[in-house]
């Protein structure tokens, strides 16, 4: 028997409509969502079975035209028409509460030709606001099948199934846009000449301005229009408002709503959340509550974590036979595996709430909040939506600056992102916070969370403050203006969020995991032989890690660093954290256990009691503020770079961004340390 072929669909829609969450639950999939747009920037495919029938469903960046105004739409666009053969059709995903919004994309996409299934998703936040729309009206009004879904309940994703099984999409018979009379010989001479099926591919090709600089070479149509006439901007909003006078027909025909319906929670909240003065006030006691959560709820899981590598290691260094491989695994290996793992609940937790936030539809109202105060700095509201993405990880941020239109605006956001703090980050703050910082409170609120909530507002003004020099010397292309739909408040999905948070951090051990598997072994080894050992005395024995090989490559740099105030130790520990930064952290817990023979001992112990030959502490006061300042501002991170140079696709920017982030880590590092010793 002939195995079927997989079939594929394409999930389209605008930003912000639930698609993200019908593409999870249609694959159970563990894709991101947050209720703003911007999320999803690059397609991305999952696979279920049904019925025996297997199905790729490829979910596409949020448009909200088939004309693209930025690179995820540009994605979308080139998907969606030179893929058609590939795909059998489009699931198109359409907000219960943005009707008339989401008809415009819909309504192109359907007069290209393509095959279709309507999904109306959230109909119960339509519902509480006395919104009631007549499926089977509408599904007559625009000749297709309708779907009714609430995709956070998972209703109605059976049906989405069942559709695609029995092939429900559905072409048009009748273009809803009709060329407008001035242009209509012109348009018809270009079907004739290209041998398209409709008007309207030839009208798209026009408006987009894609056969415009062909045009002249085409010998029987330049007796058209003059093409100088031909604005393909102006074309653009004049179909738009043709198919707005259209639509609104339609929904005349199809939506009731229920007189003197009160005032919702969501018009209630906003009143205060994006007020001028109260809603600023508001976020960053939010951010406040966070970095508060994060020491409180860590304290004892951390504690936990952290005993039992340091029984582990005590444990694999009594039990095991004395030599290399009992220094390797309980001197190397597990210190610096658990000098990573410690900080996974405080990563855990910054990204749970943030998940909440996103999910609620509370970060739309940032966007909105940040865009008058961005703006002076050559940034826009959307380019918050990295900035905040990029306390995540740097790498996902500046993929997401292809939701920005303004080359300028994005090439900005892509350049001081890596200011943002990230989790990498987290756990080089943690320790150093630790060391340094008291354990007091001030009403309340520990200094420790004080100090990392200064640090997160120390790399965004510092992005801003990049910015707005930055901003001088790059050429803007044109001026743009946040427009965007506030979403209703929705409650968050605390256990699917809670899900999502435990796969990122595991993919966080995991991925750190490897690197300090690695650096833990050279580090080791390095540390294990040195120069003076004679050739015999190489397996029988170890050095004093004093007289390494690491000892005596982290020395040669030390003249660089002691400026900062840094030793030997944290030298190599920053040489180090070039490949990502969290692997200072092991580094520094793999140096530190190497250095004694007490591995009951905690790691953070023996770096708080360490102490220069001079007899000063190598972990005070002004040592530690000036590290904090060095990682805050450092391009520490390989694949950053590489992400940086994917989106630029220029070495001058990337390169220009690892020597001003990395001479102003070092200068202003000196300068701190200086200052405060």
């Amino acid at each position: 028997m002939q195995e079927n072929k997989k079939k594929q669909v394409l999930l389209v829609g605008n930003p912000n409509v639930g698609k993200s969450t019908v593409f999870n639950t249609l694959c159970n999939k563990k894709q991101k969502t947050g209720n703003y747009a911007g999320v999803t920037v690059a397609s991305y495919s999952g696979n279920y079975n049904y019925k025996d029938e297997e199905v790729e469903v490829v979910d596409l960046p949020g448009s909200y035209s088939v004309y693209p105004s930025s690179e995820d739409e540009a994605i979308f666009s080139k998907y969606l028409i030179d893929e058609q053969q590939n795909y059998v059709g489009v699931i198109y995903i359409l907000e219960a509460l943005s009707l008339k919004r989401g008809l415009l994309l819909f309504q192109q996409i359907q007069d290209l030709g393509v095959p279709l299934i309507l999904v109306v998703n959230q109909i119960d936040q339509a519902e509480r606001r006395g919104i009631n729309i007549d499926i089977q009206q509408f599904s007559k009004a625009l000749n297709i099948k309708i779907i009714q879904t609430n995709a956070k309940e998972q209703i109605g994703i059976d049906a989405i199934r069942e559709a695609v099984f029995n092939n429900d999409f559905q072409k048009t018979n009748k273009a809803s846009f009709e060329t407008p009379a001035e242009h209509k010989d012109f348009i018809t001479k270009i079907v004739d000449h290209k041998g398209l099926d409709s008007e309207y591919k030839a009208w798209m090709s026009i408006s987009s301005g894609v056969e415009l600089s062909k045009i002249e070479t085409m010998h029987d149509i330049l007796n058209g229009p003059d093409t100088k006439s031909l604005v393909p901007k102006r074309l653009q909003v004049q179909e738009t408002v043709r198919r707005y006078q259209n639509v609104d027909k339609i929904l005349a025909n199809v939506i009731t709503k229920k007189p003197q319906f009160k005032e919702l929670l969501t018009e209630k909240l906003d009143k205060v959340l994006v007020h001028k003065f109260w809603g600023y006030v508001i976020f960053m006691l939010i951010l406040l509550i966070i970095f508060q959560s994060v020491f409180f709820l860590a304290e004892y899981p951390m504690n936990w974590i952290e005993s039992f590598f340091s029984w582990l290691s005590a444990f694999t260094g009594e039990h095991l036979p004395e030599g290399p491989v009992n220094s390797l695994i309980s001197n190397g290996i597990v210190p610096g595996l658990g000098g990573i793992m410690v900080f996974a609940p405080q990563i855990g937790i910054l990204l749970y709430f943030l998940y909440l936030l996103e999910d609620s539809g509370y970060m739309a109202r940032v966007i909105f909040l940040m865009d008058r105060f961005l703006r002076p700095f050559g940034l826009n509201g959307k380019s918050i939506v990295p900035l905040v993405s990029g306390t995540a990880c740097a790498i996902p941020a500046v993929i997401s600056t292809r939701n920005i239109e303004n080359v300028k605006e994005r090439l900005l956001t892509i350049l001081v992102t890596p200011f943002m703090t990230c989790s990498a980050r987290l756990p080089v703050y943690s320790i150093i916070i630790g060391l340094v910082i008291s354990d007091k409170s001030f009403l309340g609120i520990k200094y420790k969370a004080l100090v990392l909530m200064g640090m997160y507002l120390l790399g965004f003004l510092v992005a801003l403050f990049s910015a707005a020099i930055l901003k001088r010397f790059i050429k803007d292309k044109g001026k743009t203006y946040l427009v965007m739909d506030l979403p209703t408040y929705k409650k968050p999905l605390f256990g699917y969020d809670f899900k999502m948070v435990l796969g990122k951090v595991w993919d966080f051990i995991t991925g750190a995991g490897k690197i300090i598997f690695i650096v833990s072994i050279i580090i080791w080894f390095l540390s294990y032989f040195g120069p003076s050992q004679k050739p015999k005395e190489m397996v029988a024995t170890d050095v004093k890690l004093d007289h390494s090989y690491l000892a005596k490559m982290g020395k040669a740099i030390e003249p660089a660093i002691a400026p900062l105030g840094y030793d030997w130790k944290m030298g190599v520990g920053i040489i180090t954290s070039f490949v990502a930064r969290e692997v200072f952290v092991g580094t520094m817990s793999t140096l530190y256990s190497l250095s004694d023979d007490a591995p009951e001992v905690k790691v953070i112990d023996k770096m708080r009691h360490d102490i220069k030959p001079n007899g000063e502490k190598v972990f005070n006061f002004a040592t530690g503020i000036s590290i904090l300042f060095f990682y805050a501002f450092a391009m520490q991170c390989v694949s950053t770079l590489a992400v940086v140079y994917r989106e630029t696709k220029s070495l001058k920017w990337t390169g220009f961004q690892v020597v001003m982030m990395t001479g102003l880590a070092y200068f202003v590092s000196m300068f701190i340390y200086q200052i405060l010793k």
